[in-house]
C-alpha cells in the first residue's frame, strides 16, 4: 500500500502497487512522485481539500444503527445456499478460502431448523478441502486459499488462524454426524500445529510462507519419479494413483497431492499411512519455507480456544496442555505490567497494545479453556478481559468497538468492524463472548452490551448477512432458550468425568457447562447462588436449566443421556 499524507499526517492519494518505472501502461512511482510534487507546488489547494474529502469518509458512521430482522437467518441461509458450489463444496467461484465460521453458522442453523441442505453444505465443503490440494496431505495442515474452483492449487501459505478455526468446523461436524474422517481430520491439523508451529515458550507462530527457494510451492510438490525413488516402483505407481499423481503433473510439471473424486474413507490404510511417514521424511530434506515467527496475540487466542475444544471432543489432554501453556504464555511476554494485553511477540520483544480482536479472540480462548478445565482462574480472567476490552475500545456515543484503544496512537480515524472475511471480526466476537459469560455468570451489562453490537451494525448485517456470519452466531446465541448445566461433585471422579464426556460427545452449542465442588469455592463470588446446588445422597449430581426453571436434579447417565437428546427450538 502506497499513501501520500500532507505534512500533518492527512493522505490525499493512495494506491496499492506501483512499479519503480512505468510499464505495462502501469504509472511508475517515479512519474508519480513527479507529477504529485508539480501538483503540490502548483495548486497545494486542490490536494488539501481532497484530504479534507477523504478525511471526513473515512470518519463516516459505517453503519446505522437497526434491529436486526426476524427473517436474518432464513436470508443468510438461501445466500449460502445460491452461492453453493455442489460439486466441490464451498462458495463462490475462484478463489475459494476456507472461511470456517460461515460453517460455524451453517451447522447452528441446521441444528435449531433441521434444514437438510445446511448441514450437506457443511460437510461437501469440509470433505471438498480435505480431498483437495489447499490440504497437505502428507505435513497437514491447510493452506491460505485456493486458486481454483476444486480447491487443487492452493496458494501455499500456511496461517495460524486457519488451522485454529478449520479444526472446530470439523470438530462439530464430528459431534453431529459423528463420522471418524473428520475427528481424525482435526487431530492431523493440530499434529501440525504442535509439531511446527509451536514455540519452546508455548506461543504458537503466525504463518509460514508459500514458497522456498524463490518459487512458490517447490517445498510441498512432486514427480512421479520422485515417488517412484523414495516407495520404489510398485508402491511408488500406487501411492501415485491415490493421490492422482501423473508424468505430466497438475502444477508446472510437478503434482499436488490430492484425492479429488476420491470418498473419504473410515480409515487410511496402513500402506497409504506408511507411504506418506517415508515422503514426510524425504520431504524434511527440503529447504523449508520461511516460519514468520512473530507470535499473535490474536490468533493465539483462536488457537487457544480450537485446541480447548479438541481436547474435550477428542479427550486428549496434550491438547488441553498446549492451549494452557500459550495463555501462561500470553500472560507472562504479551500482558504489560498494568495488565494491558499487547499484540505482537518476536524474540523477546512485545509491542504494540493489543486491539480488539486480540481481546476478543483471546476471551473466546479463555471461555472454551474453562468449558474444558472447569478451572475457574479462566473464567474469572475471560470476565476481566471482557471490562477491559468495555473500557478501552467501546464507542459511548454509537456503540460497538474500535479497533484500536483510546491509549493508542491516534490516527486520523478511528474505524469499527463487523465484517466477517478470512477470520471474524473482532466485534462479532466479542459479541458471542459477552452473551455468553453473560449467561454463564448472569451479567446483564455484558448481555446489553454483547446485544448493542448487533444492533449498532444492524444495517450492514440486514443488508448482507453472509459477510457476518460469526455475528449471526451471537445473534442466533441471543435468540435461543440457553441451557445450563450444572455438575456437582465432591471432586471430579469417575462419574463426573463420564457425564462430561456424555456432554461433549453432543453438539450442543447452545448449552452452557458449570462445575462445581469443594475445590471450586471461588465460584461463589464469580456465579450467583452456584452454592444452592447440592449433591444427591453424596452423588454427583446434575442440574439442566433453562429459561430459569431446571430440572430435578439427576444422578443417573441414562437419564442425563435422554434430557440430553432433547432439542432446542428458536422462539
Amino acid at each position: 500500500l502506497t499513501i501520500f499524507m500532507t505534512p500533518d499526517k492527512k493522505p490525499f492519494f493512495a494506491g496499492t502497487y506501483f512499479p519503480k518505472q512505468d510499464r505495462w501502461g502501469m504509472q511508475g512511482l517515479e512519474t508519480l512522485l513527479k507529477a504529485i510534487h508539480i501538483a503540490w507546488k502548483n495548486n497545494p489547494e486542490k490536494l488539501l481539500s481532497s484530504s479534507e474529502k477523504l478525511f471526513e469518509i473515512l470518519n463516516q458512521p459505517v453503519s446505522t444503527e437497526e434491529d436486526v430482522d426476524n427473517t436474518i437467518m432464513e436470508k443468510a441461509f438461501l445466500l449460502f445456499q445460491s452461492d453453493f458450489d455442489r460439486t466441490y463444496g464451498g462458495f463462490g467461484v475462484a478463489p475459494k478460502f476456507p472461511t470456517p465460521h460461515q460453517l460455524f453458522f451453517l451447522l447452528r442453523y441446521w441444528q435449531q431448523t433441521q434444514e437438510d441442505m445446511a448441514l450437506a453444505m457443511v460437510e461437501k465443503t469440509l470433505e471438498g478441502m480435505y480431498c483437495g490440494g489447499i490440504y497437505d496431505h502428507v505435513g497437514y495442515g491447510f493452506c491460505r486459499y485456493s486458486t481454483d474452483q476444486k480447491w487443487l492449487v492452493p496458494h501455499f501459505e500456511k496461517m495460524l488462524y486457519d488451522n485454529a478455526l478449520l479444526p472446530i468446523a470439523y470438530l462439530e461436524a464430528y459431534q453431529v454426524t459423528k463420522k471418524k474422517p473428520y475427528a481424525q481430520i482435526a487431530e492431523e491439523i493440530f499434529t501440525y500445529i504442535l509439531r511446527d508451529m509451536a514455540s519452546l515458550k508455548g506461543g504458537f507462530y503466525c504463518a509460514e510462507d508459500a514458497d522456498s527457494e524463490g518459487k512458490e510451492g517447490k517445498f510441498y510438490v512432486w514427480t512421479k519419479k520422485e515417488i517412484k525413488e523414495i516407495l520404489g516402483d510398485e508402491d511408488g505407481e500406487k501411492l501415485a494413483s491415490y493421490f492422482n499423481v501423473t508424468e505430466k503433473g497438475n502444477f508446472e510439471g510437478s503434482n499436488i497431492l490430492n484425492i479429488i473424486h476420491r470418498p473419504l474413507v473410515e480409515e487410511e490404510s496402513c500402506f497409504i499411512k506408511e507411504c506418506k511417514e517415508k515422503l514426510f521424511h524425504a520431504r524434511e530434506k527440503r529447504v523449508h519455507p520461511h516460519k514468520d515467527d512473530k507470535i499473535l496475540t490474536s490468533w493465539n487466542g483462536l488457537m487457544i480456544a480450537a485446541l480447548a475444544i479438541g481436547a474435550r471432543v477428542l479427550k486428549k489432554e496434550q491438547y488441553q496442555i498446549a492451549a494452557e501453556k500459550a495463555v501462561q504464555f500470553i500472560e507472562e511476554y504479551l500482558t504489560r505490567f498494568d495488565g494491558r494485553l499487547l499484540a505482537r511477540y518476536r524474540e523477546g520483544d512485545a509491542d504494540f497494545p493489543a486491539y480488539a480482536e486480540d481481546y476478543a479472540f483471546l476471551i473466546w480462548g479463555l471461555f472454551e479453556l474453562y468449558q474444558t478445565t472447569f478451572n475457574p482462574n479462566y473464567l474469572e480472567k475471560a470476565i476481566q478481559l471482557s471490562y477491559d476490552l468495555i473500557k478501552y475500545f467501546w464507542d459511548e456515543e454509537q456503540g460497538g468497538l474500535f479497533v484500536y484503544g483510546k491509549d493508542s496512537e491516534q490516527l486520523i480515524a478511528r474505524p469499527k468492524e463487523l465484517y466477517d472475511g478470512a477470520i471474524p471480526s473482532g466485534n462479532s466476537v466479542a459479541a458471542f463472548n459477552f452473551l455468553r459469560l453473560a449467561k454463564l455468570v448472569h451479567d446483564p451489562e455484558l448481555e446489553q452490551k454483547g446485544q448493542q453490537i448487533i444492533r449498532t451494525f444492524g444495517s450492514q448485517i440486514n443488508d448482507y448477512p453472509k459477510g457476518y456470519s460469526f455475528a449471526l452466531m451471537a445473534q442466533l446465541f441471543s435468540q435461543v432458550p440457553i441451557r445450563t448445566i450444572v455438575i456437582v461433585a465432591q471432586d471430579k471422579d469417575l462419574q463426573v468425568k463420564k457425564m462430561m464426556e456424555m456432554i461433549h460427545e453432543q453438539f450442543m452449542p447452545f448449552t452452557l457447562i458449570i462445575f462445581y465442588s469443594k475445590d471450586q469455592e471461588e465460584l461463589k463470588s464469580v456465579i450467583p447462588n452456584i452454592e444452592n446446588y447440592k449433591m444427591i445422597e453424596g452423588k454427583p449430581t446434575a442440574y439442566l436449566c433453562q429459561n430459569y426453571t431446571c430440572h430435578e436434579p439427576i444422578t443417573d447417565l441414562n437419564e442425563l443421556k435422554e434430557i440430553l437428546d432433547s432439542s432446542l427450538k428458536i422462539k
